[in-house]
């Protein structure tokens, strides 16, 4: 009996120091701040990645959608700006899973007339398809606020 009560304790203590090092690992914030590489839209990094492209044909009305997504995507819950801002072309944000607190990154970046998105996943090895959904419903959401 005493060995099943260790083993239990044991194992939440598993349990919570992995949750507390997920929720509390320092971010290498140059590691995640970079443009996403020359990709086609849909095309995937790996799992857990996602790149979608909007190629709006000038630069102001890239620079006018960069700014309303920037809208769109901090006003999603657990979600904040974790360096860059819309004015520079390039903007890295974090978004955080409710439950467990896994942090996705997702970069947008703006090169001459295009918006690329691209989410990636920093813990695990596949995100279920989260990171594709959330770019997909930002875009659909900023389609029409600005460009064509």
């Amino acid at each position: 009996m005493r060995w099943v009560a260790i083993a239990a304790a044991l194992a939440v203590a598993v349990f919570l120091g992995g949750t507390l090092f997920v929720r509390l690992a320092p971010v290498d914030i140059a590691a995640w701040h970079r443009a996403p590489d020359q990709r086609s839209p849909g095309d995937h990094a790996g799992p857990g990645s996602f790149e979608a492209v909007r190629d709006l044909g000038d630069a102001t009305s890239a620079e006018a959608a960069m700014a309303a997504l920037d809208g769109v995507v901090l006003a999603t819950p657990r979600t904040r700006r974790l360096a860059g801002v819309p004015e520079d072309g390039l903007v890295t944000y974090e978004t955080r899973s409710a439950l467990w607190g896994f942090p996705d990154y997702t970069t947008v970046a703006r090169r001459d007339g295009v918006v690329h998105v691209w989410g990636r996943l920093r813990f695990g090895g596949d995100d279920l398809g989260v990171n594709r959904a959330r770019v997909l419903a930002w875009m659909a959401e900023t389609e029409g606020l600005a460009g064509p």
